[in-house]
């Protein structure tokens, strides 16, 4: 399997036209929901087919919902395994969170922070894992209310983490945001991560609603804050493959290369620093 490092970039519809025949060297790797690729045919998938000969892949998914109340739905999971064969893709990735309650709510919903919430997460992931034969990997993601919560944020990642067997995926954006709307110190957070536990991460923009209150939009540029935070996050753990994420009000492909190229830049800083190298 193709594994991934560097920096990486997700892989648009919309941009095919400008990135193809070649993908740009500067992203080392690309990142897909399944969802968006698994159905199409004709020249979509002939497209497809030319990137996955290029690059490194993998996945971010969209709607297992994973925390959700309702079964798991194995038609689904069966065919995001069949699209990681086909692909030689490593890594299937997902939110932390649920989606679905008797219908598709096409937004991410905050899971509580309670023991039984843990349990129930970890038993879905191990059915997830079983099917496609591959570690789950899960992301801390951005929520805007707690409920009936008995243990905090971390706390609960890291249960899920234990119990489950599964890995993380750190949105260095997403601690950012969180840090702000319930009031903790970032880097306390990253601190309390187990790093055997990080496979890779996420940076992205976001929108300043209040001086108190972040929105996740991944719709602008990487601030300054969540790029040192970045760095803080590889200095005390290791330096993750790292994709950057925009979904919103894209730029011109150079401007997103332009943020890759910072991604790799900080990755690099830190390669020496831990190398002893000036």
């Amino acid at each position: 399997m193709k594994a991934i490092s560097g920096a990486g970039l997700g892989l648009r519809r919309e941009m095919l036209d400008e990135l193809l025949p070649e993908l740009p060297d500067e992203v080392d790797f690309w990142e897909v929901a399944p969802e968006n690729w698994i159905p199409l045919g004709g020249k979509f998938n002939e497209d497809f087919e030319r990137c996955a000969k290029q690059a490194s892949l993998t996945t971010h998914g969209l709607s297992l919902s994973i925390g959700g109340p309702e079964p798991l739905d194995h038609r689904f999971l069966n065919a995001v395994k069949h699209f990681l064969e086909r692909y030689d893709i490593p890594l299937y990735s997902e939110h932390l969170s649920y989606c679905g309650a008797e219908g598709h709510m096409y937004d991410l919903m905050p899971i509580p922070f309670t023991e039984e919430a843990v349990k129930h997460v970890s038993e879905r992931v191990k059915v997830v894992q079983d099917v496609i034969e591959r570690p789950l990997v899960l992301e801390n993601v951005s929520y805007y209310l707690t409920v009936n919560a008995q243990m905090t944020e971390l706390e609960f990642i890291n249960a899920v983490l234990s119990e489950s067997g599964c890995s993380l995926l750190l949105d260095v954006n997403n601690v950012y945001v969180n840090s702000i709307n319930h009031r903790y110190d970032p880097k306390a957070f990253i601190d309390g991560l187990p790093s055997n536990k990080i496979v890779y991460g996420h940076i992205a923009g976001h929108y300043e609603e209040a001086e108190d209150l972040r929105v996740d939009t991944h719709g602008a540029d990487v601030i300054e804050d969540v790029w040192e935070l970045l760095a803080y996050a590889y200095r005390r753990h290791h330096v993750f493959p790292t994709l950057l994420e925009r979904d919103f009000n894209i730029p011109p492909l150079a401007d997103l290369l332009e943020e890759v190229r910072r991604i790799k830049a900080i990755q690099q800083q830190v390669f020496k620093e831990q190398a002893g190298v000036a």
